[in-house]
């Protein structure tokens, strides 16, 4: 069993960070070039799904450096709070338990985003406790990267919030 956590604090207002890590746009930055994931076709973020806590919003389909079938992942979040975090308990085929918490907090400077993860791999225990952390660490890396405030991405959402 291993338990990581991540935080990163960005210059930009919690509903911005918010848009960013709930839509298939960001979580698929955040995940490149480690993992692509699928979602159904009508789905770019959170916000196009009814999230009913401890049931499944869909399959995904995961992708080792985006094109190795790696198996499945079925999204479901355990508890949702719009605009704040969620947590996230997903069966896996490679995991015998996934739990990822995100919470969403904003500060007098900007927005922090603290990650914590709890899991447990079916297989190659320590290979894999090492990789997932490695794969948060990029994942925090790309958010601080895209959401520093000068991002082409985070100016344009930015001045869309205001």
């Amino acid at each position: 069993m291993f338990h990581l956590r991540f935080e990163s604090v960005v210059p930009l207002p919690a509903p911005t960070v918010w848009q960013w890590v709930t839509s298939l746009e960001g979580i698929a930055a955040e995940m490149w070039p480690y993992f692509r994931m699928t979602a159904p076709k009508n789905v770019k973020s959170i916000a196009d799904v009814t999230v009913v806590p401890g049931e499944r919003l869909f399959r995904s389909r995961i992708y080792l450096f985006g094109f190795l079938p790696f198996g499945y992942d079925d999204m479901t979040l355990v508890e949702y709070r719009e605009g704040n975090g969620f947590v996230e308990e997903s069966p896996m085929s490679s995991m015998k338990l996934w739990r990822h918490q995100r919470d969403i907090e904003a500060t007098e400077t900007g927005t922090r985003i603290t990650d914590q993860l709890t899991f447990e791999p079916r297989r190659a225990a320590k290979f894999v406790g090492w990789f997932m952390q490695r794969v948060f660490r990029h994942r925090h890396s790309v958010i601080e990267r895209t959401l520093d405030g000068a991002s082409k991405w985070s100016q344009k959402h930015a001045a869309a919030d205001d």
